[in-house]
């Protein structure tokens, strides 16, 4: 997490002092335990505790990925109402199904709750990073679980960009907007992902010119390999197994995360050793990085083919590539930093925090959009890792495609599908390449409304389509041009409509308009305009002044003047009504009554660990209480208490306590409170004396110090009035002279 502030960007710290918080919630019978807390708690909660969750959002139950992820996992992976995968956990006494988007919710909101401590006021708009690689039912469902969280997402903004930002925004060496920019290489390698990404910088502007990314290589499955080495090693050595005992298991991941760092920086043979693994036997072995590489060899050989990837994508060669940084953990494993320099022929730069960059990224575009802050702008230009294509009539077969927005194609972007239709009608948007998801399928739109015009012809329909700034694909809205009656000779300009490239970030630059070539197709009812105006907002526009071209006959804009001698009489012109067409929407995302419904539990629960709290935070304080006035009693209170008030006070404390590690382990706030109240009116009453012995002596110390002190002497003052000490001057000064 991180903020801007008037000082710069700050990287919040958590409760436990710590700039990371880990993706881990937990459950027990009176509350759950979000972040630092619930890793801490992993090895004695297991069964309950919920990590490794982020691959889960979006997806259905039956999803081969989610079945292939819920194996190795303690927790049990369950479908919920809805469909949508979730997780089966005991809390507050009873069996409960979540959602991971509700998972999700719960950590955001530890993560919104630690922010608002750290800097003293309520948290709503913010930016939230998401990978490049995430699809359009990720990324609406990571919508929703801000929704929850009670979050405000100003913007998806990718890692990729993110990082980048960071990146350019520090960097005062950066050329010109007008010359030749200068292209960065990216690898970010974290906990569960490799992503790599090539950006062209120039002073305030960033362009993302190609990425590629590979979902399934990061740090845990470098930690898989070597922890399968050692289960097996402890197979034939203690005759164990901790591949079916989850506790174990999850230890041992632990160790050998420690371990996989130390090799990072030593290439010697490294022990391991843990006390009481499995079965009370307690185990030794030792790694070196050598054997690491060799066990790793199939991971490595993905890094490089994502590396080389990417840079083919680009269109670059190495050395069109300025230099190369690294961000990420895993990307400082020293055989992933080699292979890195082989093919980029650079040697990797540690320029940007590896856990940080990309919050800070994130940090830097709320400031460029909040109006409180002024900041050097910054042009970014974030890329689509998709092409997408729209179907409208499957009749048609090929020729009712439509490619609407090819690979790397800049965002956000709108364009307008022109129809002519008698009836209603849906559109389908597909990815046409593989994806990191179950299916290609984006949405079903179906255009409502739409009936023959008055005299019987075609209804003119205009379809709006939109890659918006979070990266999700959507139609906005639809418009119907209906004909109405001809009029001689016009004052008005004819109405039309131009589509426009929304950018909803207003510290974009203009994008260029790219050259998507419409296919070959059979009717033609169908056509695709595009405009480069920017800033456009999802809501019709019913004129435009600019020179239109309509079924290919340039009309001239009312404003252009024609010589006297060339006017031709103004001919009839036809005008058109606008007829607002509704958009349904079939998607993955959660319908409006579902959501709701969801941000009231999250609500109920945030209240319930509030409760819990508070309940705590009275017991906490009756414990402490007690030891506090044992040992008052015995030190400070002991003149001040008789030998059988003390006694009798003394054996309630004890009561209290063995009470507290008993039938009170678990009681009411007002039962605690009520214990304190008693226990604080005999303590508060022998305080009271104290006070009173402790001012009175104060008193009577200030009035013997008063006693000691001597009788001020009166001070005589030797001035004398101003004519007189003039003449006596005078006087003094002719006996000097004589």
């Amino acid at each position: 997490m991180a903020v801007a502030r008037q000082g710069g960007i700050e990287t919040v710290d958590n409760d436990y002092s710590l700039r990371g918080t880990p993706s881990c919630v937990a459950f027990n019978d009176t509350q759950r335990i979000l972040g630092v807390a619930a890793k801490n708690q992993l090895v004695t909660n297991i069964k309950n505790t919920v990590f490794d969750f982020k691959r889960f959002i979006g997806r259905k139950s039956d999803d081969p990925l989610c079945k292939e992820l819920g194996k190795g996992k303690p927790y049990k992976v369950v479908p919920t109402q809805s469909g949508l995968a979730g997780v089966e956990v005991n809390y507050l006494g009873r069996n409960q199904v979540f959602s991971f988007e509700q998972i999700s919710a719960m950590l955001f909101t530890k993560l919104k709750q630690t922010t608002e401590h750290a800097i003293g006021t309520k948290v709503s708009d913010c930016v939230v990073s998401v990978p490049s690689f995430f699809t359009n039912a990720e990324r609406e469902a990571l919508l929703d679980v801000c929704s929850m969280a009670g979050l405000n997402v100003l913007r998806l903004m990718n890692d990729t960009a993110a990082s980048a930002l960071t990146y350019v925004f520090y960097k005062q060496d950066l050329p010109a907007i007008e010359e030749t920019p200068r292209h960065v290489a990216f690898v970010d390698c974290g906990h569960s992902a490799l992503q790599v990404f090539i950006v062209a910088f120039n002073k305030g502007k960033m362009r993302v010119v190609a990425t590629a990314s590979d979902p399934h290589i990061g740090g845990r499955d470098f930690d898989a390999i070597i922890a399968k080495h050692f289960v097996e090693e402890f197979k034939k050595k203690y005759n164990i197994d901790a591949g079916t005992n989850n506790r174990a298991y999850i230890r041992l991941l632990a160790e050998v995360d420690k371990l996989k760092k130390q090799m990072s920086a030593n290439s010697t043979k490294l022990p391991l050793h843990i006390e009481c693994f499995m079965n009370d036997v307690d185990v030794s072995s030792s790694l070196c990085r050598a054997d690491f590489e060799a066990m790793a060899e199939p991971l490595l050989r993905r890094v490089e083919s994502t590396l080389v990837q990417c840079l083919t994508q680009s269109a670059l060669c190495t050395d069109d590539i300025h230099s190369v940084e690294i961000i990420g953990g895993t990307s400082r494993i020293p055989s992933i930093k080699l292979l890195i320099e082989n093919v980029f022929k650079k040697v990797p730069s540690t320029t940007l925090n590896q856990d940080e960059a990309v919050a800070r990224g994130c940090a830097i575009q709320c400031a460029i959009l909040s109006p409180t802050f002024k900041v050097r702008d910054v042009i970014i230009e974030d890329a689509q890792p998709y092409p997408i294509k729209v179907i409208f009539d499957e009749s048609l077969r090929s020729n009712g495609e439509l490619p609407m927005y090819p690979k790397f194609h800049a965002m956000p972007f709108s364009k307008m599908i022109t129809f002519y239709r008698r009836e209603e009608f849906s559109l389908r948007a597909v990815y046409e390449s593989d994806v990191p998801y179950t299916t290609r399928e984006i949405g079903t739109y179906k255009v409502k409304g739409v009936k023959p015009s008055i005299d019987n012809e075609n209804l003119k329909v205009k379809v709006k389509t939109k890659l918006d700034i979070n990266g999700i694909f959507r139609i906005p809205y639809a418009i119907g041009y209906e004909k109405l009656p001809e009029t001689a000779e016009p004052e008005d300009e004819p109405m039309e409509i131009e589509t426009t490239n929304g950018n909803d970030n207003p510290t974009e630059a203009p994008v260029p308009p790219a050259e998507t070539p419409v296919p070959p197709t059979d009717s033609s009812d169908v056509k695709m305009e595009e405009d480069s105006q920017k800033n456009s907002e999802d809501v019709p526009m019913a004129n435009d002044s600019n020179s239109e071209t309509v079924n290919g006959v340039n009309e001239v804009p009312a404003n252009t003047e024609v010589p006297e001698e060339k006017k031709a009489p103004k001919p009839k012109k036809q005008q058109f009504k606008t007829i607002d067409l509704p958009v349904e929407v079939l998607s993955t995302r959660l319908q409006r009554d579902q959501l709701n419904l969801l941000i009231e539990a999250e609500a109920e629960m945030v209240a319930q660990d509030r409760k819990e709290k508070e309940r705590i935070d009275v017991k906490n304080a009756l414990e402490e209480y007690v030891y506090s006035l044992r040992s008052k009693l015995d030190e400070e209170y002991k003149d001040f208490v008789t030998e059988e008030e003390k006694s009798k006070m003394i054996s309630s404390l004890n009561d209290v306590e063995n009470w507290l590690y008993d039938e009170g382990e678990n009681q009411e706030r007002s039962v605690y409170a009520k214990k304190l109240e008693e226990l604080k009116k005999f303590g508060d009453s022998v305080q009271q004396k104290l006070d009173e012995f402790l001012k009175q002596k104060m008193e009577e110390e200030q009035a013997r110090l008063k006693a000691l002190e001597p009788e001020p002497v009166p001070v005589v003052s030797e001035q004398k009035p101003e004519a007189e000490k003039l003449e006596t001057d005078e006087v003094v000064e002719i006996k000097a002279e004589n």
